[in-house]
């Protein structure tokens, strides 16, 4: 045990002196925001079988999320700057929402959508995020244009998205209040990935991402109070439930998170946002090494149909 512990305060200063030089450093080629971006979506591809694993073990939805980001805010901390607040309330309340969008009611909306309907269809809803990111610039950014490239591009990842996910067999399961939440979920994300990068050119990664985790403890705990916490703290010792949280925490979100916001900063809110439709690759290769899950080759398709459709919607203009 005294080992486990060892290694793991050692992982975690390992991977805080990595994103020290990543986050500090301005001046770095544009290229290197595209491969950060893509190394954050492959991670977060494999949350989907962390979850399960804690779902397995009897953890609820909201508990998971909990612990994830306490977990996060704490490691955050040692190489967050003192400074507490926002330059004013305005920002402070930007921060809140930003919580709220890319924490407690993006995780509640998707978790609970995946309880009251299929995973198939909550997974190609949520993958709909860079859609809705797209479409929010439009409409309240003036300098973003519905360029042909940016919706060819989009269009032809959505649809490798569909056929990775349901494997060539597009049947939607109708489940209105499951797809509504997956819906908002989806919509959440998009909104947060453009409040981003407006905040990013102001504060610091490390600081907004804090902020994002501080609000997103703060606003799930009303959630407790409908559904308190009954999951034995005793059994977050076991191995298959500290190891699980352990990556939820500091890998797909104390590290993750302040990958995408520096992407955000670097390459802008629209083309780090197409790297969400490479989600479904990533959890399709873990699926298949640890759920023992094959990879068809109609889902190889689809995975080339996304990396075309990034592609072009890349070299599109965006934010």
């Amino acid at each position: 045990m005294h080992q486990q512990n060892f290694i793991t305060i050692t992982t975690i200063r390992g991977l805080i002196q990595n994103l020290k030089r990543i986050i500090s450093t301005n001046g770095k080629p544009e290229w290197q925001g595209h491969l950060v971006a893509i190394l954050t979506v492959i991670f977060w591809g494999g949350t989907f079988v962390n979850t399960k694993y804690l779902l397995i073990g009897g953890m609820q939805p909201h508990e998971i999320f909990f612990i994830r980001f306490l977990l996060a805010y704490f490691c955050i901390w040692i190489i967050s700057p003192r400074k507490l607040l926002c330059n004013s309330w305005k920002d402070e309340l930007t921060m809140l929402l930003l919580g709220v969008t890319g924490g407690s009611l993006y995780f509640v909306a998707e978790n609970t959508a995946i309880k009251l309907t299929y995973v198939n269809d909550v997974s190609f809803i949520i993958c709909m995020a860079p859609l809705f990111t797209t479409f929010l610039a439009i409409v309240f950014l003036k300098n973003v244009n519905a360029s042909k490239k940016l919706i060819t591009g989009s269009v032809v990842a959505l649809f490798g998205v569909s056929i990775v996910i349901f494997n060539g067999h597009f049947v939607m399961h109708l489940s209105p209040l499951g797809d509504a939440l997956a819906l908002l979920a989806s919509f959440c994300w998009g909104i947060y990935s453009l409040i981003i990068k407006r905040v990013s050119g102001r504060y610091s990664a490390t600081f907004i991402t804090r902020k994002v985790f501080f609000y997103g403890i703060l606003t799930i705990l009303p959630t407790f109070i409908l559904k308190p916490w009954s999951f034995p703290l005793s059994n977050l010792g076991k191995p298959v439930i500290w190891l699980n949280i352990f990556f939820l925490g500091v890998i797909a979100s104390f590290a993750c998170y302040l990958m995408w916001n520096w992407s955000v900063r670097k390459i802008g809110a629209l083309k780090t946002a197409n790297y969400n439709y490479l989600n479904p690759i990533s959890t399709v290769i873990l699926s298949a090494l640890f759920l023992k899950e094959s990879i068809t080759p109609i889902a190889f398709l689809g995975g080339i149909l996304i990396l075309i459709g990034i592609f072009i919607s890349n070299r599109s203009n965006g934010i």
